[in-house]
């Protein structure tokens, strides 16, 4: 299959750049993967899709406030992009300008309460960088650290909480797991209440997640890793729902990920972590997972080709220039799905 099989035509303006007033108001486009057919709601329309004893499959992990605006002794301006924590205070970075910021270069953050030293070049640009702090580093990221937004979102978001689900709470990823930001408590509490399990996994996105497939042929496309658990109780829930006839419905492709890629040959689970680099695209059998909620994705990317492997490519695309022509909002603040 061609990567060129997976495009489609996006006006810029359905970008979303902003988050809503009210999470659950984003749009719901229903995709049956068998069909085709489509229909549309709102999100806080998602309880009549679901059914007691099925189970929704969460993604807890939380953003780092990772982008860091500092400047050099000498007063230049530069930024910091965290990616990976190397322990005892080192990061994997991105940094700019890079002509600036070889090993040796300072950096103060706000009134110096963080500053750093680049110690090492690495591949890709990439930078090795010790950080020097009194405290909690975390809590000092929570005070100046800015979200690391996707490069297609141009605003500048006014609330860190709006780039977090309701549910996050294990600090690491570099982007949000977005299907998730369209939840409510309330909506949340409404699904339980009508005999649908709720369940967490935590897969840190890694911004290999917004890294275009360049392979003119997808089978040649080298994925990114990303490190992911499943916790006890979420096996055993999972576990339990497929023996009971229930559908495991994953919020987002990290979601799906994650169970896919740890799940025995008969669909079952058991408490596991570690890396993965699962390429999910047509002609995928999946193992566990019977339904999803996600956002609309960017063209030609491995997500379009996940939703395509549930759903079939034709089915997909053609939802898609329904959702373009019923002016949906596109990408991380956008509109949502519900593939079943």
């Amino acid at each position: 299959m061609k990567t060129s099989d997976f495009d489609f035509q996006l006006p810029e303006e359905l970008i979303a750049q902003t988050p809503l007033d009210r999470r659950d108001t984003s749009r719901l486009l229903t995709l049956d993967k068998v069909t085709g057919a489509t229909g549309h709601y709102h999100f806080y329309d998602l309880p009549q899709f679901l059914r007691p004893g099925d189970c929704l499959v969460l993604n807890d992990s939380r953003v780092l406030p990772a982008r860091l605006i500092g400047h050099r002794p000498t007063g230049g301006t530069c930024e910091v992009l965290l990616l990976v924590d190397r322990g005892e205070g080192r990061w994997e970075c991105l940094v700019r300008p890079g002509r600036k910021l070889k090993p040796g270069a300072q950096v103060i953050f706000g009134d110096g309460k963080l500053t750093a030293t680049v110690e090492q070049e690495l591949e890709d640009g990439k930078r090795l960088v010790l950080f020097h702090y009194q405290g909690i580093f975390l809590e000092i990221l929570e005070e100046l650290g800015k979200m690391p937004l996707p490069p297609y979102i141009k605003a500048e978001l006014q609330d860190n909480e709006r780039y977090q689900t309701v549910y996050s709470r294990v600090v690491g990823s570099a982007a949000a797991p977005t299907a998730g930001l369209h939840f409510t408590p309330e909506l949340l509490e409404q699904i339980q209440e009508m005999g649908v399990k709720l369940c967490y996994v935590t897969l840190h996105v890694g911004l290999g997640t917004f890294r275009p497939v360049k392979a003119e042929d997808i089978q040649d496309h080298e994925m990114h890793s990303e490190f992911c658990m499943i916790p006890r109780e979420t096996a055993e829930i999972v576990n339990e729902t497929k023996r009971r006839g229930g559908r495991v419905i994953c919020v987002g492709t990290t979601s799906c990920r994650t169970v896919e890629s740890f799940a025995a040959e008969d669909g079952t689970l058991s408490e596991r972590s570690g890396w993965t680099n699962i390429f999910i695209y047509p002609g995928y059998r999946f193992k566990v997972l019977d339904g999803l909620i996600t956002n609309f994705h960017l063209p030609q990317s491995t997500l379009i080709m996940l939703v395509s492997a549930l759903a079939g490519r034709e089915h997909v695309l053609a939802a898609y220039e329904e959702a373009v022509r019923e002016r949906y909002r596109f990408f991380s603040f956008g509109d949502a799905m519900f593939i079943s």
